[in-house]
């Protein structure tokens, strides 16, 4: 199930907001048993078999944190912290990079090992990210430790963030599984802010999907449709995956929870480590505390603020899914990160840095919407019109005659034009929640008629 589906927007999310609301379930406790259940329906919904697998991860993940709580000021304490990664990096690793393993040890060492047909459980690098967030929070004494499962489970399997992030760290939801308020302000403003998103993921992203699935399944293409492919595929990837961690947030307030923002508008950026620090927020800054900071960070020798970097775009890339070209994209932006940080660039007095920093991104989006590196490579050679057997074609008019709207619709909304707007002309928050509902309705008719309506991070 996902938000932007019928069966969620008729169906399921008016039922649970009718029952949280009830007057006779006030007390927290009660609410918190209804979210659970909601997500256990709402995962179950398309994963009626690995719900089970999320459950039991929840539980051992619980134990796993009541014992470093009990141990943590012990060495003993760090071998159960250390199993408790293992463990979650375990499952991980079976379900999402087991086949990938075995196919390249077969190549590499021209053997036939059977691979085990194992379908990818949704969002599980997001809930085993939030369930290693817990124990090591725990751990570390950033958030206490749960003594009922049920709050671990809430935590970790909240419908609003489970399938698609924002990855939510332990330490910020902690104090508002028990104590959290509910308040008409919330409320509007969540509504608000899943209306946004909803547009975003159905009325830019969805369209654009169309002229990437096409583009990139054709072998030849002209010089201009290979960067309207690439420009389109870097509008959906933002809108597809910014617009639904805005209906998470949204969800959440609904619900009375906080969630942290998990995109900046990256596309202003003007180097490419502020890139990264608007571009998947969550993720990020995952990687920066459990990961980079752990190793030493930047306050380290040159050679070894490499290395750090290296493992981290290693394992990012890493994370994104069992493909070399998921691999080679992380290198690709360690290698871009290493250049910045050790030249030292004055980026704030970089006239082209915004050309600059969304040139290589492009690029990056290429070889990360490739099924291969090989493709890849053929298209990016496309791009800079190295074989290719023609500049403009009639293909490449009839995109943006076709598709016009939506993409520069798309380009519009990835500067800060709401705020841009109220700067210069006064606009109440009643006027912009009509305008805001309105896009809201149109996008739901695209819904309703069954439009194209893929999710990239479902692969994740």
């Amino acid at each position: 199930m996902v938000f932007s589906s019928t069966i969620f927007l008729f169906c399921f999310f008016p039922v649970v907001l009718i029952l949280y609301y009830l007057p006779f379930f006030k007390s927290i406790k009660y609410k918190n048993i209804i979210l659970v259940l909601a997500s256990l329906l709402f995962y179950a919904w398309g994963e009626p078999v690995y719900v089970f697998l999320m459950m039991a991860s929840v539980l051992i993940n619980w134990l796993f944190g009541l014992l470093v709580n009990n141990y943590k000021n012990k060495k003993v304490g760090k071998v159960i912290l250390s199993l408790s990664i293992v463990f979650n990096l375990g499952i991980l690793f079976v379900f999402k990079y087991l086949t990938f393993t075995i196919e390249n040890i077969n190549y590499l060492f021209k053997i036939n090992v059977d691979s085990p047909n194992l379908t990818l459980p949704i969002g599980i690098s997001f809930f085993t990210f939030q369930a290693m967030s817990y124990v090591i929070d725990v751990y570390r004494q950033d958030g206490e430790v749960q003594k009922n499962p049920l709050n671990v489970l809430l935590y970790i399997s909240f419908f609003p963030q489970l399938i698609a992030g924002p990855i939510v760290r332990y330490q910020t939801i902690a104090n508002q599984i028990n104590c959290r308020k509910e308040t008409v302000e919330k409320f509007t403003d969540g509504t608000y802010r899943f209306m946004l998103g909803f547009f975003k993921k159905v009325f830019i992203a969805n369209n654009v999907a169309l002229v990437v699935d096409d583009i990139f399944s054709r072998s030849d293409i002209s010089v201009a449709s290979s960067w309207i492919g690439a420009i389109a595929y870097t509008l959906q990837i933002f809108f597809d995956f910014s617009g639904y961690s805005e209906m998470a947030i949204g969800l959440g307030k609904i619900f009375g929870f906080e969630f942290l923002e998990n995109f900046d508008y990256p596309y202003i950026s003007k180097s490419v480590s502020e890139f990264w620090r608007r571009w998947h927020i969550s993720l990020g800054s995952w990687f920066r505390d459990y990961v980079y900071f752990p190793l030493g960070g930047s306050r380290v020798s040159k050679p070894r603020l490499v290395l750090n970097l290296f493992i981290v775009w290693f394992l990012t890339g890493f994370w994104h899914g069992a493909n070399w070209t998921f691999i080679l994209w992380g290198l690709y932006f360690f290698v871009l990160l290493s250049i910045e940080k050790l030249t030292n660039i004055n980026k704030k007095n970089f006239f082209f840095g915004h050309i600059y920093t969304m040139f290589f991104v492009i690029i990056g989006w290429v070889v990360f919407r490739s099924e291969n590196i090989s493709f890849a490579w053929e298209y990016l050679k496309t791009m800079f019109g190295i074989g290719a057997s023609i500049i403009l074609d009639s293909q490449a008019i009839s995109y943006l005659q076709n598709y016009g709207v939506y993409l520069l619709t798309g380009i519009i909304f990835c500067f800060p034009i709401v705020s841009l707007i109220r700067k210069k002309i006064y606009i109440s928050k009643k006027v912009l929640y009509i305008l805001v509902f309105l896009l809201f309705v149109v996008s739901i008719s695209f819904t309703i008629k069954g439009s194209y309506n893929p999710f990239i991070y479902f692969n994740f």
